[in-house]
């Protein structure tokens, strides 16, 4: 029982010493947004925007739109859609139509290089791309008017690509807050918290390049080398002697109403392609969360070590926290927020679990693998 007792003291304060330190990290970092505008550096430079589009989102029209709204001198719109029958196809020539004055052209193909069905959508946008910094942006981003600067502000003579994680707003219904729990207080500060010491990764909500960053390295073909773009993304910069940096504040994105069906299979979908393309990382993510370091207190309080009321006074320790960094940051936070967090935790294990069990996920009706050699056959879960 003496050993138990002291794994449990350990993994309690160890736990909770990152989870504290994380968010005091991500808060503070986000303090520095805004500060070191690039246009005082000289002259902004012309910049490709690709979006790959695939049928009617939530805010669909609101995100595509917020393309054509920057605060920039000079970019250009490249839409890439994989089907000619796609129902998006009408409202993209339309917000052409309306924005004449922004270039904006629209693409239409598969070129199938991998098993990640956005990739091969892009495929054509990066080939046709005019200029040396392009970005790719997924739909489903709204983009602020200093969307591109913010990124800009984040480029140094040692970065390779910046990116942003995707931060869950204006969510509809209490699975919504669930994703939103996943999102925002969990996973975009976790991937800030590693960028503010360093170990920053891609992410491919966006993703801001330049252009011969990644020709040198094999072109966009080499983001084919892993299930997700992000992850390939990721190690063919470092493998460069590059850095990944992250945005000081994540983009968001207008989650509206989710199904608790539709919010499981995505976290299941990125925690295999984690499983498979970071397996260290992704092995010490069965102890994240406040659900095991509160049930240690717990037993520390059963067994006479530390007083009775510690487990309780940790949890509100912990979720309210959580509570200060989202309001100190803007995020979304609601009196629903808590429950959310509590039963994201208590569901992390599960997750886990799951992601181990098995190597199938459905991607926008795609049927995929996260084995290499699975293009066109899925194992059955």
């Amino acid at each position: 029982m003496t050993a138990a007792i002291w794994v449990a003291g350990a993994f309690c304060i160890v736990t909770s010493l990152v989870h504290f330190v994380s968010i005091a990290l991500v808060t503070l970092r986000g303090r520095f947004a805004g500060k070191n505008s690039p246009s005082a550096a000289g002259p902004l430079p012309v910049v490709s925007i690709l979006r790959p589009v695939c049928g009617i989102e939530n805010a669909i029209e609101r995100t595509l739109r917020s393309g054509f709204e920057l605060d920039y001198p000079e970019y250009e719109l490249v839409f890439c859609v994989a089907s000619e029958t796609d129902p998006v196809i009408p409202l993209v020539r339309r917000l052409m139509a309306e924005y004449s004055g922004v270039p904006a052209r629209i693409l239409i193909g598969d070129d199938r290089i991998s098993i990640n069905p956005k990739l091969n959508n892009l495929v054509k946008g990066w080939q046709a791309a005019e200029h040396d910094w392009v970005v790719m942006a997924d739909s489903n981003v709204l983009m602020p008017p200093d969307y591109l600067t913010r990124m800009l502000d984040r480029w140094s003579p040692s970065t390779g690509l910046v990116c942003s994680p995707p931060l869950g707003s204006e969510p509809d219904g209490a699975f919504a807050e669930f994703e939103c729990a996943f999102l925002n207080t969990f996973q975009a500060r976790w991937q800030l918290a590693a960028d503010a010491v360093g170990n920053g990764f891609a992410q491919g909500k966006t993703m801001f390049w330049r252009r011969e960053n990644l020709d040198r390295n094999g072109g966009i073909e080499a983001l084919a080398a892993d299930p997700a773009e992000d992850a390939a993304a990721t190690k063919v910069i470092r493998g460069s002697g590059l850095d990944v940096r992250l945005v000081y504040l994540p983009f968001p994105q207008p989650l509206g109403h989710r199904s608790l069906r539709a919010v499981w299979h995505r976290q299941l979908r990125w925690a295999r392609l984690r499983r498979v393309t970071f397996p260290i990382f992704f092995c010490m993510e069965f102890f994240v969360g406040g659900m095991f370091p509160i049930l240690s207190a717990a037993f520390l309080s059963a067994n006479d070590v530390i007083p009775i009321w510690s487990a309780a006074a940790l949890a509100v320790f912990w979720y309210g926290m959580e509570a200060l960094m989202a309001k100190g940051l803007d995020w979304h936070c609601s009196w629903k927020s808590p429950l959310a967090w509590i039963l994201r935790d208590v569901s992390l294990p599960l997750l886990w679990i799951n992601a181990v069990s098995g190597n199938g996920f459905e991607w926008r009706g795609n049927q995929m693998n996260v084995k290499e050699d699975s293009l066109m056959v899925v194992e059955a879960d």
